[in-house]
């Protein structure tokens, strides 16, 4: 019997790191700013995590690498994903499919959205039309349309063997 549960995951990290890569689903990103975080700031896989963390009942991605922790200062998100990851596979759950949605003003996202499926796709071990990565603006509107930072949604499907 299969057992199916989903997991939606919220991140955001503002606008200020100079000097560092713009991280978004594991790729960079061009841009003259980075976004601030005790890690690498991928608000992308960051969603990501806490989505499949929500699925498993695992709470949230701070539980697990807090900001506290000086071990994971700079920390590579795609590498925190992969060990929860291990903890998924450790329950015997893997992803069915997952749906992002990047929230920006700038920069734009279309020239990279298709490496940032694929990257997905190797660390979650999907195809990647399991993988739906979308992009919007918020017009103008509230601290995203300010440029204030960026935010992400993140909904996955999660399948396990019970």
């Amino acid at each position: 019997m299969m057992n199916i549960r989903v997991g939606h995951g919220y991140d955001v990290h503002r606008w200020g790191a100079e000097n560092k890569p713009l991280m978004l689903g594991g790729v960079e990103v061009p841009h003259a700013d980075g976004l601030l975080a005790h890690s690498d700031g991928d608000v992308v896989l960051h969603a990501i995590s806490d989505a499949v963390l929500g699925a498993l009942g695992l709470g949230d991605i701070g539980r697990h690498f807090p900001d506290t922790d000086d071990q994971f200062a700079g920390a590579d998100s795609g590498e925190l994903l992969t060990h929860i990851m291990q903890l998924a596979a450790s329950r015997k759950f893997a992803v069915g499919n997952i749906d992002v949605t990047i929230v920006a003003q700038q920069p734009k996202m279309a020239p990279h959205i298709d490496a940032m499926r694929q990257r997905i796709a190797d660390l979650l071990d999907v195809v990647s039309d399991a993988v739906n990565v979308k992009a919007t603006t918020t017009e103008k509107l509230g601290f995203v349309g300010r440029n204030e930072g960026i935010a992400c949604h993140a909904v996955v499907l999660m399948a396990g063997q019970s």
